[in-house]
């Protein structure tokens, strides 16, 4: 596959965006493909919900970490350039989910957490500013609706596009897939396959349900080798209701 015959959407702290990329991330290094990384904010995609009726009392805080970290993201490709963007997501996945405690004074979406991952990934910690910066927020909010352009409204993170410059007109973009383990080497690149044939007929829409093990991350308590505990995941996200 040719360069960018992949688009991703992600919200840093979506932990199955994370788990899906690090997937992706797999395969693009045993196929010949590469990945743009783009913006979707599940702050700006639940914005006409009640939160404190909807969802558990730390989703507001998280998705509103996620919007500030987008912001910083935009600034990054914008001055970075797009590898930046790879960089930067790769780091900060690293440092939300890949850690099971929190540095001193470390919070995602905080000033030290932000500039610790862009020391990390070689990137300018001035950049940072950019976590209040609300003008940042119409670029993400386009990343979001371009995203809800190609799969409808009805989904979450992530959103895959595949081949946008062939296959079906514009190809075709999901949600998902949503995985809660790492698969190795060579069951990457089977599931990599077996998702590139379902995604290539046109008319396949959806396979689902709503059942899922919490992530195999130790952000989430889970080693690995470990099974995390299944939950239902109303609607992709641990709901109050629906």
């Amino acid at each position: 596959m040719a360069n960018s015959d992949l688009r991703f959407w992600f919200d840093p702290v979506c932990p199955f965006a994370w788990m899906t990329s690090k997937w992706v991330r797999t395969v693009s290094a045993r196929r010949d493909y590469g990945v743009e990384w783009r913006f979707i904010s599940l702050r700006l995609l639940n914005g006409h919900v009640d939160y404190s009726a909807t969802f558990p009392p730390e989703y507001e805080a998280e998705h509103t970490a996620g919007l500030r970290l987008l912001r910083v993201a935009a600034r990054v490709g914008a001055e970075h350039g797009a590898e930046a963007v790879d960089r930067f997501y790769e780091t900060c996945g690293q440092r939300v989910f890949e850690t099971a405690e929190r540095r001193d004074g470390e919070r995602p979406g905080n000033v030290a957490f932000t500039e610790a991952v862009l020391t990390d990934a070689g990137l300018p910690t001035t950049l940072a500013t950019a976590l209040d910066d609300e003008s940042w927020d119409a670029e993400i909010q386009a990343s979001t609706d371009e995203a809800l352009a190609l799969t409808g409204k009805d989904v979450g993170t992530p959103i895959l596009h595949f081949r946008p410059a062939g296959g079906p007109p514009g190809g075709v973009a999901f949600f998902g897939p949503v995985i809660s383990r790492l698969p190795d080497e060579a069951q990457a690149v089977e599931l990599w396959d077996h998702v590139i044939a379902l995604a290539s007929f046109p008319g396949f829409t959806e396979l689902k349900r709503s059942l899922r093990e919490r992530p195999q991350l130790p952000s989430f308590g889970v080693r690995p080798g470990e099974v995390g505990i299944e939950e239902d995941w109303h609607g992709g996200s641990r709901r109050l209701k629906r």
